[in-house]
């Protein structure tokens, strides 16, 4: 008896010791793999050398990897639309045009990323790979985490992208408030990332499943009586990616960590984390749990009030541009929260056009700022910016587009992005929230605009010294005391008007700092070097082109998720 048991014991044994190793298309999952792959290399490389690698190499090898991962996402793009999308590794992984054009974003960004650490590690006197290995390994992650169909594939390229940012936030090991930056990201990522994979726990409990097709399938075709071990789990869930995308209220760790860490690290954390964690969170919401969009809809509303108002509203009391940016970053999560709330096909459009255009956007205001932080990347105060046009004009034109891009100005991009978005809101028939989100933009164009008005304005209320002419009360508008010249109206005159508005930053938008503007010393000039220019030039031209040529870049949004909805 006990010899029959242990031979069927043995047998059951070597039964369960084989592994079933599914079929594998390396074609979907290669941009990635390029990605962690061309890491290890460019890190392999730098051991091996006697000297630390130079800083020029470690960036032309990014951006071969960067372009070629986004070669590579060419190549899924038209196979997607020559044979339809499709699943892969046990359904783990899907390729599809949602997926190849988050692969797309993020490449760029990272390739865009490079350019503009060059010259930022030049003039800090850094060296080696260290940071464009990073750069790569986080952003193989956020590709990860928009080809994701389980959700603990999720999980890990949540945990790719984070642990990566991490340290690249506490890169600059010269300034304590870096290193203040990472531990407090640190900390509260940890805590989200905890509260995610619980949600993941509950949601398997409550469906049996991690895929997404499965749970889908699942709650299609069974009536849950009691759902509330579900969303528990979808608000778990929530609490991650509201985390990740610096949702109000869980953007917290957001304004001190954009300041404290270095600024290229500072954009490509806005655009590459933003982009990973809205794929996964559309991914989610719209492929597994669109059954139960009645539940989940109410919570994304809140979320994106929330954020339209605060991200838009403390922007306005900002004096370091780069928290102000911190702010700006809040308000527009808010903008792509409308697609996601209007849990329709072209909400969904909306939400992909408006993560492209804001990732030129921001990864281009970023590296404006980080030239302009000069050497220790610490001078980042609103009164430097003034007199910029006059000083560096190619820096003020391209910031000043790049801003009035991000207030929704015409004839950019981000006019498009946010008026699609709002309107799939109102299709959606969520016009309160539409109206808000209008109200809300209006708030924020008036930081946008201010600093663009002290880029342009004159450090002297007028010129010669004279200063503002006001009429006294009860004075004709059309006569002024001493004048000789007839009736005049000096305020109302182009340098009236330049002055005028000095005069409001000066008394109204900077009052706060006008006592020291006396004895100020005036910014210099700062050497913009040759690839920031060329990352620059990219963001401007893609803003500017396809703000007034809208068709292909949305033609391409709407593919892509027409294909994703057609899977």
């Amino acid at each position: 008896m006990i010899t029959t048991l242990l031979a069927a014991g043995t047998t059951a044994a070597g039964a369960s010791d084989k592994i079933t190793i599914p079929p594998i298309r390396y074609l979907a999952i290669l941009p990635p793999i390029i990605m962690i792959g061309g890491a290890v290399i460019l890190l392999a490389v730098a051991s091996l050398v006697s000297r630390p690698l130079r800083v020029r190499v470690s960036t032309i090898g990014s951006v071969i990897i960067s372009g070629g991962a986004f070669g590579i996402a060419i190549w899924q793009w038209c196979d997607v639309r020559a044979h339809g999308a499709h699943t892969y590794i046990a359904h783990a992984v899907v390729m599809d045009g949602f997926s190849v054009l988050i692969t797309m974003l993020v490449a760029g960004a990272m390739l865009l990323t490079a350019l503009v650490a060059d010259g930022y590690l030049k003039r800090e006197g850094i060296t080696g790979a260290e940071f464009h290995v990073l750069a790569l390994v986080s952003a193989s992650g956020a590709m990860l985490m928009g080809m994701a169909n389980d959700l603990i594939i999720i999980f890990l390229g949540l945990e790719i992208l984070s642990i990566a940012l991490y340290v690249l936030t506490a890169f600059n090991h010269r300034q304590a408030a870096s290193g203040e930056a990472a531990l407090k990201y640190f900390l509260l990522g940890g805590f989200s990332s905890a509260i995610f994979v619980y949600g993941i726990a509950l949601t398997y409990g409550a469906t049996g499943s991690t895929n997404l097709i499965q749970i889908a399938d699942f709650l299609s075709k069974n009536v849950v009586l009691t759902n509330g071990l579900l969303l528990a789990g979808l608000a778990l869930m929530l609490v991650g990616f509201a985390f990740k995308i610096a949702a109000v209220p869980f953007h917290m760790w957001t304004p001190d960590v954009y300041e404290g860490a270095p600024t290229p690290v500072t954009g490509f954390m806005a655009a590459v984390a933003k982009a990973g964690a809205f794929a996964a969170l559309l991914r989610v919401l719209f492929t597994s749990m669109g059954v139960i969009s009645s539940d989940w809809k109410p919570i994304i509303y809140a979320l994106a009030v929330l954020s339209l108002f605060l991200g838009s509203v403390v922007a306005l009391r900002q004096r370091d541009v780069k928290r102000m940016l911190a702010y700006s970053s809040i308000n527009h999560a808010g903008f792509i929260l409308l697609g996601v709330e209007s849990a329709l096909p072209r909400g969904v459009s909306a939400s992909l056009y408006y993560l492209v255009a804001y990732m030129f956007m921001t990864i281009g205001s970023f590296a404006i700022v980080t030239v302009l932080g000069r050497q220790g990347d610490a001078d980042h105060d609103l009164t430097r910016y003034r007199g910029l046009a006059r000083r560096q004009p190619f820096l003020a034109l391209s910031f000043a587009i790049l801003l009035l891009a991000q207030a929704g100005a015409p004839f950019t991009t981000g006019l498009w992005a946010k008026l699609q978005v709002v309107l799939a809101t109102v299709s959606a028939g969520a016009v309160p929230l539409a109206v808000i989100a209008m109200v809300t933009a209006v708030i924020a164009a008036f930081f946008y605009l201010r600093v663009g008005v002290l880029m342009y304005a004159s450090k002297e209320p007028a010129e010669g010294g004279e200063g503002l002419v006001v009429p006294p009360t009860g004075t004709d508008a059309t006569t002024v005391a001493g004048t000789d010249a007839g009736p005049q109206i000096p305020w109302a005159s182009p340098d009236g008007v330049s002055a005028t508005i000095t005069t409001l930053n000066a008394e109204l938008l900077l009052a706060d700092d006008a006592p020291a503007a006396s004895g100020e010393e005036t910014p210099s000039t700062v050497p913009v070097p040759a690839l920031t220019s060329v990352a620059i030039g990219i963001c401007v031209a893609f803003t500017v082109i396809f703000g007034i040529v809208p068709a292909p870049l949305l033609d391409f949004c709407n593919h892509a998720t027409l294909i994703f909805f057609g899977r």
